[in-house]
């Protein structure tokens, strides 16, 4: 009984110790903060930001070089892979040399044991400390493989200064990755270790210089290298200097440190097409800031997978911020100006409310307090939707996006992911067209590679759309799942239309006569100008990349000749010249129908159109309105006057189609199109008895003298015109010396400041009443 209840006691005691000594050994055991790592999609180093504590401290490396593990083991512990973690017989010649020199030459410490007293942080190297270690580095074998203790000793063993870790060692002192390390390279990061605080390159060179060859020596003497290697690896000189940390891509490092501190990340970025990218905005900047534009951002994606190829978020040399450089310009809001027009043309093709080459008005508009301007201050009178796009014509649009509707709108631009449009609708009103709301490049270059997206799903999968296929930017390799959806956003049908658009929209300056060249890249492309000229906006896609830039100041100054156009176009282009030419997109048939569409006026044939041409378009677009604008006229014999059949038979009357835009469109127009032909007034016997003026003016009445206030400070005062309509709900639209000024509803008038001198009054109704007045305008003090 004794004898049970003794063993008994043993194997408790044996049984907890087991359990004490398997609990002893810390997890993870290291907990130091790391650098932010990033590569590139080829395991490239694109840059790292130093850990919290100030130290460059990669995270666990994941590949350790044949040529370093050599040295190290040769080094360090050359029978590593045969004992459990502790080494007896080091142990004991250890102790042998250290009683011989009355001193501590010798640990005789494994890399294990060694592992465990960097993860102890230089706790004293005690006898009791020693024990402390043999126990846990036998401890540590039995969680940990060979290969994992070698990899977390090279990764948080310390080189010197504020180096830790072999990947950060070999970037700080020679410019390069652990695996593209030489023999004496690797030889030399083997020995760093055993005593950093003493020996790193640049300080005391020539002890270094001692222990890297004594180590090529035993090397060449094991059999590891021969001797032509041998001899060329002691030759090579060692490092006199660190080497600071690649930054190829500054930006996607700083928002990398915001997203997941302290990790190493492979990204999807292309380091050759990073760099090169980079050089094209340093290249451009040099000559921006000769206008005082300091700051450009380049984002360029893979279309059919979304992932972002180069992230230039600013000025790729940002080491001062003189300028707002360290500003991460692909995720800022900024004003979109009209770079937005694109996806109201779609929308609007998606829904039917629009065919592709509709005239829409381009006429002196003011709706409620808001006025647009083209950036031309021209019009057009009437224009094609499609060239309305590719000419970014701002009237058109707000008129276009009034009949869309700004809700309708709003959501659509929440669908395609613009994060930053998230106020409501009537927030921004009908200026949400013309960069009433701030977006950023990165849900820009989202939107835009979703609709290519899109287009590429439906050849690859027989007309199949996915929920996927709208989505944001990745500069992390992802898996997406392939959900079908009947109702995507924007159907393919119309991205293809839209985009058809998008070709026609003439390049920069530089490049005047690009499209007489066969072999000159298919690309649709947009520009966008804030107001005040504060943001240059260019977006271009074709069949399998997209290129989109943001040019303008970090702090939101606005400078002239800061245009899309202008600014950001070019950099687009010589981007685009880095990337290989690719088919154009697939037209999506099966969405489409054909139909016959007036010639002058893009909408559908109508009964009294002469000329027609046969256009795809979205099967929604089958039933749109006829043509509104021809329709038959009663001419006489001459064609000269337009006839009643009071005055004039039926028989004698000549029938003709004419095409008629409604009065202040044809004003426009007809300026713009020569051969426009205006309506033929009525025969004088037609008329009738009526005399009545339509459109009188109240003030200036029948004089044509009138007087300007000079006030009290000096400066001329206001005039106010007045006029009278016979119907009191038409609208007049008054000009002066062929400007428009403005249009009046129900009470005519209309405040002006004319210089003094002779000027052209000129007025008109929707329903082609005209009203000229010559009137001379002189200055007169206010008594």
């Amino acid at each position: 009984m004794k004898l049970n209840r003794t063993n008994g006691i043993i194997i408790i005691i044996a049984i907890g110790l087991f359990i004490f000594w398997w609990k002893s050994l810390p997890g993870p055991l290291f907990s130091d903060p790391n650098s932010t790592v990033i590569e590139s999609s080829n395991g490239s180093l694109l840059g790292a930001h130093i850990a919290k504590d100030e130290q460059w401290r990669f995270p666990e490396t994941d590949t350790l070089s044949p040529k370093y593990k050599t040295c190290l083991i040769t080094f360090e512990d050359q029978h590593f892979y045969r004992h459990p973690g502790v080494n007896p017989f080091s142990l004991v010649r250890a102790t042998i040399q250290n009683i011989r020199n009355q001193r501590v030459v010798s640990g005789g410490s494994t890399l294990s044991m060694q592992l465990i007293r960097l993860s102890g942080k230089g706790k004293a190297r005690t006898v009791w400390q020693k024990l402390a270690e043999i126990f846990l580095a036998l401890r540590l074998e039995f969680s940990y493989s060979k290969e994992k203790i070698l990899r977390l000793y090279s990764s948080h063993a310390p080189f010197g200064g504020n180096v830790v870790g072999i990947d950060a060692a070999s970037w700080r002192y020679f410019g390069r990755k652990s695996t593209n390390l030489s023999w004496a390279e690797s030889a030399t990061i083997a020995v760093l270790p055993n005593a950093p605080s003493l020996i790193y390159p640049g300080k005391r060179n020539e002890l270094l210089l001692q222990k890297r060859n004594r180590l090529l020596d035993k090397l060449f003497a094991k059999g590891e290298i021969d001797s032509i290697t041998w001899e060329l690896a002691k030759l090579e000189t060692l490092p006199e200097r660190v080497f600071p940390i690649p930054q190829i891509a500054p930006h996607l490092l700083s928002r990398g440190l915001r997203e997941f501190p302290g990790e190493k990340k492979r990204t999807t970025i292309d380091y050759e097409l990073q760099k090169r990218t980079n050089n094209v905005v340093l290249h451009h900047l040099k000559n921006l800031k000769a206008n005082k534009i300091n700051n450009a951002a380049v984002l360029v994606m893979n279309i059919e997978n979304g992932e972002v190829l180069a992230y230039v978020g600013n000025s790729p040399t940002n080491k001062n911020n003189e300028h707002g450089e360290q500003v991460d310009i692909v995720t800022a809001p900024r004003s979109s100006g009209s770079i937005l027009k694109p996806f109201l043309y779609a929308g609007m093709l998606d829904d039917g409310l629009l065919l592709p080459h509709t005239l829409v008005p381009d006429i002196p508009t003011q709706i409620g307090g808001f006025s647009p301007k083209n950036f031309n201050l021209q019009y057009e009178g009437a224009v094609p939707a499609s060239m309305a796009l590719s000419k970014s014509l701002n009237i058109p649009a707000v008129r276009m996006l009034r009949e869309y509707g700004t809700d309708q709108f709003q959501m659509l631009l929440k669908k395609l992911n613009f994060s930053t449009v998230n106020k409501a609708s009537d927030h921004y009103g009908l200026s949400l067209i013309l960069g009433g709301a701030e977006i950023n490049l990165w849900d820009l270059a989202g939107a835009y590679a979703s609709l290519g997206r899109i287009l590429h799903s439906y050849e690859k999968n027989d007309g199949l759309s996915f929920e996927n296929d709208i989505r944001p930017p990745t500069f992390i390799k992802q898996d997406y799942n392939s959900v079908e959806t009947s109702h995507p956003a924007i159907s393919a049908g119309s991205i293809w239309l839209t985009l058809e658009a998008l070709l026609k929209v003439n390049r920069p300056e530089q490049e005047f006569g690009w499209d007489s060249y066969s072999s000159s890249k298919k690309i649709a492309w947009k520009t966008g100008t804030s107001f005040g000229f504060r943001d240059a906006w260019a977006v271009g896609i074709n069949r399998d990349y997209l290129v989109a830039v943001w040019a303008g100041n970090a702090d939101g100054e606005g400078r002239p000749g800061l245009t899309g156009t202008a600014a950001a176009a070019p950099i687009l282009f010589d981007v685009f010249d880095l990337l290989p030419s690719e088919a154009w997109f697939t037209q999506p048939i099966d969405e489409m129908g054909q139909i016959p569409v007036c010639s002058k006026s893009g909408y559908r044939l109508g009964n009294y159109c002469e000329k027609a041409d046969t256009i795809w378009v979205m099967k929604k677009g089958l039933n749109s309105r006829a043509c509104p604008f021809h329709k038959i006229v009663h001419l006489d014999q001459s064609e000269e006057w337009q006839v009643t059949s009071n005055k004039v038979s039926v028989n004698e009357m000549v029938h003709k189609s004419w095409f008629v835009l409604p009065t202040v469109m044809e004003w426009y127009y007809k300026r713009k199109k020569p051969f426009y032909k205006s309506l033929p007034p009525f025969r004088n016997d037609c008329l009738g008895t009526n005399t009545k003026k339509v459109i009188d003016l109240i003030y200036p009445g029948k004089n044509n003298q009138v007087f300007i206030p000079i006030q009290l400070d000096g400066t001329p005062g206001q005039l106010i015109l007045e006029a009278a309509h016979s119907s009191s709900s038409s609208t007049i639209y008054w000009h002066l010396d062929q400007v428009f000024l403005g249009q009046t509803n129900g009470e005519h008038k209309l405040a002006i400041r004319p210089s003094p001198g002779e000027h052209l009054l000129t007025l008109y109704d929707d329903n082609g009443n005209e009203l000229r007045k010559t009137i001379h305008c002189f200055l007169k003090a206010v008594h």
